[in-house]
């Protein structure tokens, strides 16, 4: 699930902009959703601090002592990965807006068909960065690869653990395993664990535990290139 965040000065343009979202995510099915909008810079980033954002779309020149690129430039500082696109009347400061890695500038009036465009593409790019994010079905359902805890098979489904929420889909580990990073192990028949999350592993019980409590197990034959690997990987903490 992509988190789209929204700042805009103008209540108006601020909830048609939300509104247009959300009927493209519907129409295309997109695995989104609108979490946060806000009038101020100010807002945005203290929200920032502490959720997710995917995407930002900014007002470049907010009512406000804040503006739009300053705040472009502060989350960047959080997030090198957060998508930027900036919205504005005022076409001058288009130069400057891209030098924060911004994937798209759209001009006011902003139309459902422009906003559609872009939205489409920024999936489109997603999609094709194997190492950041995972499509984990034909539904452009995509989960952040860091936010992954561990994986699980559930008969003839794949349950993925996050930080947030479980996603489920019918597949199997040989097939998602050629997408997974090398931080992701298989520890277990029924289990696939991302070793950067784990926080401790009890050897006597042969658990895993993540960040948030929750668990995997550790197979017989499995336990031993796990080791290795977290070992040779040096990210357990």
């Amino acid at each position: 699930m992509l988190n789209f965040v929204i700042c805009e000065d103008s209540k108006n343009v601020l909830n048609k902009l939300s509104t247009m979202l959300e009927t493209i995510f519907v129409s295309h099915d997109y695995q989104a959703q609108v979490t946060f909008k806000a009038t101020t810079a100010n807002e945005v980033l203290s929200y920032a601090k502490n959720h997710k954002i995917d995407v930002l779309l900014i007002d470049i020149k907010l009512n406000d002592d804040f503006s739009g690129l300053e705040l472009a430039q502060e989350i960047r500082k959080l997030d090198r990965d957060c998508y930027f696109i900036f919205v504005t009347g005022h076409s001058e400061y288009v130069q400057v807006a891209y030098k924060f890695k911004t994937f798209d500038f759209l001009s006011k009036p902003i139309t459902l068909e422009r906003l559609e465009e872009t939205v489409d593409r920024l999936f489109d790019d997603i999609i094709r960065l194997p190492k950041k994010y995972l499509r984990i079905d034909n539904k452009n359902t995509i989960i952040d690869q860091d936010e992954i805890q561990y994986i699980k098979r559930d008969g003839m489904k794949l349950v993925f653990h996050t930080n947030s929420r479980n996603y489920e889909t019918y597949s199997s580990f040989n097939k998602i395993q050629l997408d997974l990073p090398d931080n992701f192990v298989r520890c277990h028949k029924s289990y696939i664990a991302n070793i950067n999350k784990i926080e401790n592993i009890e050897p006597v019980s042969n658990t895993i535990f993540f960040e948030n409590k929750s668990c995997c197990f550790i197979g017989p034959k499995y336990k031993s290139n796990l080791m290795e690997v977290i070992n040779n990987y040096g990210n357990f903490k």
